[in-house]
């Protein structure tokens, strides 16, 4: 077996094996054949809520039991079929295999990373907003670039992206935008990215060539199901309504359809514009406005924590977490976790897996040994 993929079948079952440790194999096992009982039992859907919360159960277990063992037998099949072309001296089949066998190592390392995820609400959708900082026209481009990046992201590890509102900048991109991410583990992914951003380049915008630096904030919410009991005093909180606007498209020809709730101890708002009626627009709001004072109590929770634990790394909320060079060079780098790259294009394309890996990693403080 050649070193390189003698290594990578190493990392391979590397991997596999802390997921299986991790998931306790033979008890998710037993649980799942519990689980496709239930699900299988009639009269489990007299009580639709509590079906809702076996089926999810289920398929969130399912997923990650099918996840191992299609790791296991592709890695047997990659080593099966590299070996027969490294005998037969058929290097476009071994080249092939070796694709295979790296695919297979960068899903493993992936799941070894999500199965960090153990927090009480990283399994739940998230809502992501974009707020541009001051700065006019540079900055509202900037948060515009911001909303595709996390856009083509999501999209891309197959999460449905609803845009929730949006407030169009004068001459380009947006002052603010609210996206509704679901997916598994959504929040759990995206709530490292809370924080400020920062771009440097030469402007589109200015005759002169000039560089500029922009600033805009990204606030991650996980949507809050009904195993989490958040109590809103209806008091508390004030709703105005008004007309939607945006880019065309189902956003035109609404009257004062756009639901803003404000919760005025907190000052906290948030606003809907996507749904065709107020009604609708009221209700999503509604959950928007229990997901982020939700967000608030994880918030304080984690700065106590972090304060305890008196880590190394600042993972503050609200602070300037990235930066992002176009000129005089190419570079994005995390300044929580270190990490960077000069792929700037790749990174606003939506390539964002190793600056959240890595801060996942880092917030979790767990190693392969650990």
């Amino acid at each position: 077996m050649r070193p390189d993929v003698e290594a990578m079948k190493a990392d391979i079952e590397q991997s596999v094996a802390l997921l299986r440790r991790r998931l306790d194999w033979d008890v998710a096992l037993r649980k799942l054949d519990e689980l496709n009982a239930r699900v299988e039992d009639p009269t489990l859907w007299d009580n639709p809520e509590q079906a809702q919360a076996v089926s999810r159960e289920r398929s969130r277990l399912e997923a990650q039991v099918s996840a191992v063992k299609d790791m296991e037998q592709g890695l047997e099949d990659g080593i099966m079929l590299a070996d027969m072309a490294d005998e037969e001296g058929d290097e476009t089949t071994f080249n092939e295999a070796r694709e295979q066998l790296k695919a297979i190592k960068d899903r493993a390392a992936r799941a070894e990373l999500e199965a960090l995820l153990s927090g009480e609400a990283d399994g739940n959708d998230a809502y992501l907003e974009v707020n541009s900082g001051a700065g006019g026209t540079e900055s509202n481009d900037w948060a515009g670039m911001l909303l595709r990046m996390y856009s083509r992201w999501a999209r891309s590890h197959g999460y449905e992206v609803e845009l929730q509102e949006e407030e169009s900048g004068e001459q380009a991109g947006i002052k603010s935008a609210t996206l509704l991410v679901s997916g598994p583990n959504a929040y759990g992914w995206l709530k490292s990215e809370s924080g400020v951003h920062r771009l440097v380049r030469i402007s589109p915008y200015d005759a002169a060539a000039k560089r500029h630096t922009s600033f805009a904030s990204v606030g991650v919410s996980p949507v809050v199901d009904d195993s989490i009991e958040i109590d809103i005093n209806p008091s508390d909180v004030r709703t105005d309504t008004y007309r939607a606007s945006g880019a065309g498209g189902q956003h035109v020809n609404k009257t004062d359809s756009a639901v803003r709730l404000t919760h005025i101890p907190t000052n906290t708002v948030v606003a809907c514009q996507a749904g065709r009626s107020q009604h609708q627009n009221r209700d999503q709001a509604w959950k928007m406005l229990r997901a982020r004072l939700y967000e608030l109590e994880l918030q304080k929770r984690e700065a106590a924590a972090q304060a305890l634990a008196d880590a190394k790394t600042d993972i503050g909320w609200g602070h300037q977490i990235r930066s992002y060079v176009l000129q005089p060079y190419q570079m994005v780098k995390d300044l929580r976790t270190e990490v960077e790259t000069s792929d700037t294009q790749g990174v606003l394309d939506g390539d964002l897996d190793p600056f959240m890996g890595a801060a996942l990693a880092a917030r979790v403080g767990e190693t392969r040994e650990g």
